[in-house]
């Protein structure tokens, strides 16, 4: 069965969901969408979470700048226009006249409230620590519709990183806490949360944009991607945005789309044995990727060898796949224990409930794998909740040796949402101490043109030829189911958010 490759353009910006209601031909203009994870929090500066991204980016809280996921690009948002006052200094006109869903004015300050706490350690910020690590901001308002920022070191593609971070109210918002109804400019109001079974976002009527056609969405939460396919079936929901490979059954309703997830797991190569090379290089050949091929990944995935894919600015197309090799894994094993090292240690992966189809049994299959080449792996899947404390920074103390599963998203086009976060020491997901690897990011995070392709292909050559930080697993391939009464297909936006303004009735 063949289903429909939603259209989609991978240019970078570079180059410059309770409701029942059945499918009756009426004037209904509310949706309902699945969410294969429950939401535990709905502060905006936490939607580089997947599960987050989703309910609140440029639906409830919007963006300064919007990044074009289907041409490439970048559009206005909050911001109308930017431009480069100096290396280090970008200037932002905001759009005059918008409000905050409590009728306030949006100015200037509101955005620089809003950087300070994603860059501030009182709230520990996903967006702020995911991709603004180790950047020091000032401002300048000359007028409540104008912002210069000026960051060290210098940020070249300034314009672009804004529109991976939700602008919040600096008079609603909480300093020091996360907000559980949170305030924003977008086409839709935060009207409920009812913790553990929905959320429900209304349409805005005050919004300074075009009025969408969706009046009301109600988020439900469905680990079993078959139950939540189902649902769109009997006509109790209408988007699934993430179904597993053998529920994408339904040529009418069933959208494929490459994405730009990327599937890995994250080594702690702070703590015996895992701080060991060789036993690092013997996890990575010991899995049968291409086994897990059409079974418990789509067959469309392809291997990974970095964590950004093909796609991206820097990608480092002369990094080869490891190969499958658990005889050479068991040599390397032994020899590592024949030197000392505590290859008897028990290594914990660290998953995590729903983060992708087939999640649990995925890390099934890879503890198998590293048990059959000698190592003592065990296996914990966690909800988002407690996972996110083993993968975030300050991590669980005392761990002991842990490999945690992760989806990485990078679908704006440049390493600079990849590098400092994963491999830099002050990364919030990072467990790598290299200095050279931190003057390598900084380099590269400076640089502009062929010089700043060229320092990110040697900062990946690096970090996953000779440190081996990760096992690299696969670049995805999403699927969604959507109702027959919607006109909506799924673009690689669909990992990180799902614009209700996009979404049209027939």
């Amino acid at each position: 069965m063949k289903l429909r490759l939603a259209a989609l353009n991978f240019s970078t910006a570079l180059a410059v969901l309770a409701s029942g209601a059945a499918y009756a031909e009426d004037a209904n203009r509310d949706v309902t969408v699945v969410l294969a994870e429950t939401v535990d929090v709905v502060e905006p500066c936490m939607a580089a979470r997947q599960d987050v991204g989703r309910v609140i980016s440029e639906n409830v809280n919007e963006m300064l700048v919007e990044f074009d996921y289907s041409n490439g690009g970048l559009k206005p948002r909050l911001a109308t226009e930017w431009k480069q006052l100096s290396p280090e200094t970008w200037e932002f006109k905001l759009r005059p006249g918008v409000k905050w869903h409590d009728g306030k004015d949006f100015t200037a300050k509101d955005v620089q409230f809003t950087i300070e706490r994603n860059t501030a350690k009182k709230v520990n910020c996903e967006v702020g620590g995911k991709y603004f690590g180790g950047t020091e901001f000032s401002f300048e308002s000359p007028d409540p519709n104008t912002i210069r920022i000026t960051t060290k070191p210098a940020q070249p593609i300034l314009p672009l990183l804004m529109t991976i971070m939700p602008v919040e109210s600096a008079e609603a918002t909480p300093e020091a806490e996360y907000t559980r109804k949170p305030i924003g400019t977008g086409p839709y109001t935060f009207d409920s949360w009812t913790v553990g079974q929905s959320i429900v976002l209304k349409r805005n009527p005050n919004y300074w944009g075009e009025q969408p056609q969706v009046e009301k969405a109600t988020y439900l939460f469905r680990s079993d991607s078959a139950v939540a396919a189902a649902m769109v079936d009997a006509g109790e929901a209408d988007i699934v945005p993430s179904v597993s490979v053998q529920d994408a059954t339904n040529a009418e309703t069933d959208f494929a789309y490459p994405n730009s997830e990327t599937t890995s797991l994250r080594i702690d190569t702070r703590v015996a044995p895992l701080n060991d090379r060789r036993i690092r290089e013997a996890m990575n050949i010991a899995i049968d990727r291409q086994a897990m091929l059409g079974t418990l990944f789509p067959e469309q995935a392809q291997i990974a060898t970095q964590l950004v894919v093909p796609t991206t600015l820097g990608y480092n197309a002369d990094i080869k796949p490891w190969p499958y090799d658990p005889e050479r894994a068991k040599k390397l094993v032994a020899e590592a224990k024949a030197d000392g090292v505590p290859v008897d240690q028990e290594i914990r992966i660290i998953g995590r409930n729903g983060q992708y189809p087939n999640a649990t049994e995925a890390m099934e299959a890879i503890m198998a794998m590293l048990q059959e080449i000698g190592l003592n792996v065990k296996l914990d899947m966690y909800d988002v909740s407690v996972w996110n404390n083993y993968f975030v920074a300050p991590f669980v103390a005392d761990s002991g040796p842990t490999l945690t599963q992760s989806q990485h998203d990078n679908a704006t086009g440049d390493p600079v949402f990849t590098a400092y976060v994963k491999y830099a020491e002050g990364g919030s997901h990072s467990m790598v101490r290299d200095p050279a690897v931190d003057k390598m990011i900084a380099e590269a995070t400076a640089a502009t043109g062929d010089e700043r392709t060229k320092l990110w292909q040697a900062l990946f050559a690096k970090v996953n030829e000779e440190i081996i930080a990760d096992i690299p697993m696969f670049h995805m391939v999403g699927f969604t189911r959507v109702a027959p009464r919607l006109d909506f297909e799924p673009t690689i936006a669909a990992n990180s958010e799902l614009q209700l303004s996009q979404i049209k009735f027939k």
